[in-house]
């Protein structure tokens, strides 16, 4: 093992290829070395703002190379980014600088709306390398930076499915092993497609990790289903990592369109953050081959870790896999744990290390005796250790005496060709205690609520079929596959 930091890492790889590609985004490229410049000027920049050592810096930057320099900046100070949405709410961006009390904010401009909510003496920089980028080559000191070691090396938010936002500190430094073979099937100066939210988790861990590997990311400033096909086939990328609801968008592009482009340099589709219909992966498994197609199934918690490549998959439909990383459980509400076969709550310890994978900042863990801990999800083994996932124990909706669970519903909808995405909650029902309402993101004019419904019943037990339909023409998930239904509940229980 031979552990380095982060920073003194990347300054070893600008150095060997200081021309080749870091990151491409926006109709820009970024050399390695170029990002080796930019970070160390606005590293300097930061410090000279008394950012230090441990500190906080939140980042409420979209998707761009200046969301990059910005991480790697705040990592050659020693300090922890700690990533937000460009579009929060200016009160959800003010409770989370209350959480995390950053030493600065970068991606708000002083005195905006977005900023109306922030402490007063808060520093608060529009951009990282733009602002930064026509600065003369003269004024960097002549002295290098020191090389530290940031505590933490990410501190994601997360609303959960109360709303309320937490901090998820990583208990991994900035540390990385380059004996090791690079992290999530990654290569060597090979090629991620990243059309995510950085503000994620999940895109922001596949990205960093390919930065650190040596690999170049190309980055989507959003989502668009032909683009990221688009980017696949000009960079020759071999990883690409997607969230189901990409996955449908790009298998709804016309044939002519989806066909026309070259993805044979692709070795890995990875695929997580939400339930994937069976339907879905089967079909980018024809497509595409099993061998290509990989899941991962984890919390930003990183308790446990389960994957499970197509090959699998197909012997195991619906699992998400095999317990990697840490160990995972299956209890029932008393805490009993379950055999294989019978559903439960799905219970992780991080039992391969002695330190704690994270540190919360604003809630407390799920936990029992022993270390265990639990998301809130709901699932069971089969006899061959496969895990297979239900719903969110808070999502599952008790109708009528039966459970409902919403992931099996909006499957069954999601077939419809006419359907772009659904979320399904319960709402309040004095007869049945709750009734299943279907939010649709549909035009009415394609597709009628008689005829979803006809199209549902041919996959659905009656008592699963939503009682209500609700067609709406704006998205109901984000870029990355999240939805939150206590938001969507709320709303329609108020009026």
């Amino acid at each position: 093992m031979a552990l380095i930091s982060f920073p003194h890492h990347l300054a070893l790889l600008a150095a060997a290829a200081p021309d080749r590609p870091a990151v491409v985004c926006g109709g820009r490229t970024l050399t390695r070395a170029e990002l080796e410049r930019a970070a160390d000027l606005l590293a300097r920049d930061l410090a000279a703002r008394g950012v230090g050592l441990g500190d906080f810096v939140t980042v409420a930057l979209p998707n761009s190379i200046d969301w990059f320099v910005s991480y790697v900046a705040i990592w050659k100070l020693g300090a922890i980014p700690q990533p937000v949405s460009a579009k929060l709410p200016p009160r959800e961006l003010a409770a989370i600088v209350e959480l995390a009390a950053p030493k600065v904010v970068i991606g708000v401009e002083p005195g905006t709306e977005m900023g109306q909510f922030l402490p007063a003496d808060l520093v608060c920089l529009p951009k990282g390398y733009q602002a930064l980028a026509d600065q003369a080559i003269t004024d960097l000191a002549s002295t290098d930076l020191p090389d530290r070691v940031s505590p933490a090396w990410k501190a994601p938010t997360s609303g959960g499915s109360t709303g309320r936002p937490k901090l998820i500190v990583s208990g991994d430094p900035a540390l990385i092993d380059t004996e090791a073979d690079p992290a999530v099937m990654l290569s060597r100066d090979g090629c991620l497609v990243m059309p995510g939210p950085l503000y994620h988790n999940g895109p922001a861990v596949w990205s960093c990790q390919a930065l650190l590997s040596g690999s170049t990311v190309v980055l989507l400033e959003r989502f668009d289903a032909e683009a990221t096909l688009a980017a696949i086939e000009e960079h020759r990328a071999d990883v690409v990592y997607l969230v189901p609801t990409m996955m449908k968008r790009i298998l709804r592009l016309p044939d002519e369109v989806r066909f026309g482009y070259d993805l044979s340099s692709l070795r890995v589709v990875w695929h997580l953050a939400e339930p994937c219909p069976q339907w879905l992966k089967q079909a980018w498994i024809d497509w595409l081959g099993p061998e290509r197609i990989v899941e991962l199934y984890a919390g930003t918690e990183a308790q446990a870790v389960t994957t499970i490549i197509g090959t699998e998959w197909l012997e195991h439909r619906g699992s998400v896999g095999k317990v990697i990383t840490g160990e995972i459980k299956i209890c029932d509400p008393d805490g009993n744990e379950l055999p294989a076969g019978e559903q439960g709550e799905v219970w992780m310890r991080a039992s391969h290390r002695e330190d704690p994978t994270y540190q919360y900042l604003g809630a407390e863990a799920k936990q029992l005796a022993g270390g265990w801990e639990s998301l809130g999800d709901m699932g069971w083994f089969d006899a061959d250790g496969y895990l297979y996932l239900g719903d969110r124990l808070a999502d599952m909706i008790l109708t009528g005496g039966s459970n409902v669970y919403p992931a099996e519903v909006e499957s069954a909808l999601q077939e419809h060709p006419a359907v772009k995405s659904v979320v399904v909650i319960g709402l309040p029902d004095e007869d049945r205690g709750n009734s299943v309402h279907a939010i649709v993101e549909a035009d009415p004019a394609e597709v009628s609520t008689e005829e979803l419904l006809a199209f549902a019943t041919e996959r659905l037990a009656k008592y699963k079929l939503p009682r209500s339909v609700e067609f709406v023409d704006v998205p109901l998930r984000d870029e990355a596959g999240k939805v939150r239904r206590s938001s969507l509940r709320t709303e329609r229980t108020a009026q």
